[in-house]
């Protein structure tokens, strides 16, 4: 068993802290006042979410982020040599790229970030924290890891400087790490950032209230309309991947009524009303999604749909697309080995999959990419050296349905009825519309494996 000190830090309008003390899945938080030690599971600390690849926190609204950027171009027509704005302009780019999942912006935010650093290099901070938020964008996780550490060196009291490298730590498998800059962002910036982050870092130990309740922090604190869409979102989707499509269709709904212009949500609501058996309006939300978000997950997602509703050729269409984004992914400096992984291993590829498996795993070993592996090992029959990574994959305690499905695949491969039929009846326990087509499957080998209620 590991002692984790945690504060969360709940600031009211006024800037007033509030004392407030919480129970939560056996876990005391005591708000606002000093640390006090809790108790989890003794397990390592995970990356990333399903879903986006990285939990950033809230992001400023595309109009607003079109009127700073436009602001910073104008200024630099003025002072060309403004670092700090040059800083400013690169950090936007970034931000824009990621809400318009269009990677052509990273090379305009890698040119403002350089030109910053070029006239101040020695205190540039902000610059760095840009380059650093620009790395992980990337999937440069070392990069942004070390960007990160010099910011720190130089300003360990911004938030952004400690965001940044909780998710770089996060993605590279440091969880202590990652844990601990996480409680120094709540402790120098509570607030959206900080919470989200927080509720991620709950989500991985399986301590879903607890993970719940920090999200529900965050939406009191949002003050804008793309703030509160986003905490809906994530909220929405701790929902789903705990086998509530219901709640998660009521959090997408609350979402789109504050920002419906926020993308992710149409995406969310979809798999929802999958979920529900609204298939016609599911479709329909997920074709909105991909037409202004055409991020590889999406598209992957939406192409499943068609698949189940018997739209081969439009799901074609779809799977098509998705090496179309990577392609342009990769020209703007996006590393993506862990999507294309599991997406080949899905789709038929499972050579292609192991290697790009093996890629993702030489550069950062978390609970995803171990899954990853496990689940292209498996496809190439190479089970007993699957299950080894299954079981790391699996070792954090986080409700994720698809760790549970591929690991009782895999032990059904191997002859393990008993532990298969554990594993697989966890995974539809958790989520049993995890997948549009893996949920199937896992059900019907279940059921002949004799089931699970």
């Amino acid at each position: 068993m590991s002692r984790l000190r945690r504060r969360l830090t709940v600031v009211s309008r006024g800037l007033t802290r509030l004392p407030v003390v919480l129970l939560l899945a056996g876990v005391v938080l005591l708000v606002g006042t000093p640390i006090v030690t809790s108790q989890l599971p003794g397990r390592q600390r995970s990356p990333a979410l399903v879903g986006p690849p990285l939990r950033t926190g809230p992001q400023v609204g595309g109009a607003a982020l079109e009127v700073a950027i436009a602001k910073a171009q104008r200024r630099l027509v003025d002072v060309p040599k403004d670092w700090s704005t040059w800083a400013d302009l690169g950090s936007a780019y970034v931000q824009q790229g990621r809400i318009t999942g269009d990677p052509s912006y990273y090379p305009k935010a890698d040119g403002a970030l350089r030109r910053s650093l070029e006239l101040e290099s020695g205190t540039n901070w902000k610059a760095m924290v840009g380059t650093a938020a620009l790395a992980n964008a990337r999937h440069d996780f070392t990069a942004a890891r070390d960007w990160g550490r010099r910011a720190e060196a130089l300003n360990p009291d911004s938030g952004s400087v400690h965001g940044v490298l909780v998710d770089a730590l996060t993605q590279l498998g440091d969880y202590d790490g990652a844990r601990t800059q996480l409680q120094r962002m709540l402790d120098v910036e509570p607030g959206v950032a900080a919470f989200t982050r927080a509720s991620y870092d709950f989500e991985q130990h399986g301590l879903v209230a607890a993970s719940r309740d920090a999200l529900n922090r965050a939406l009191a604190q949002a003050s804008s309309p793309a703030d509160r869409a986003f905490c809906r979102y994530y909220l929405g989707e701790l929902a789903f991947h705990n086998g509530d499509p219901q709640a998660a269709l009521r959090e997408y709904d609350a979402g789109l009524v504050a920002d419906p212009t926020y993308q992710q949500l149409y995406a969310g609501r979809g798999k929802a009303r999958a979920a529900l058996g609204q298939s016609a309006d599911a479709l329909a939300d997920y074709g909105r999604a991909v037409q202004a978000l055409p991020l590889p997950e999406l598209l992957i997602e939406y192409g499943d749909l068609l698949t189940v509703a018997g739209k081969p050729d439009q799901a074609r269409q779809q799977y098509d697309l998705v090496a179309t984004a990577r392609q342009l992914s990769t020209a703007n400096g996006v590393s993506d080995h862990l999507t294309a992984a599991t997406y080949l291993a899905d789709h038929g590829q499972a050579v292609e999959a192991l290697t790009e498996a093996r890629a993702e795993w030489s550069t950062r070993q978390t609970v995803l990419t171990a899954d990853a592996l496990a689940w292209a090992l498996h496809r190439n029959g190479r089970n007993a050296e699957a299950l080894d990574y299954s079981l790391q994959a699996t070792r954090l305690g986080w409700r994720n349905a698809s760790f549970y499905y591929h690991r009782g695949v895999i032990r059904h491969a191997l002859g393990d009825r008993d532990q298969a039929r554990d594993d697989l009846n966890l995974a539809m326990t958790i989520n049993p519309h995890f997948d549009a087509v893996q949920a199937p499957i896992a059900r019907r080998l279940l059921d002949s494996l004799g089931g699970g209620g």
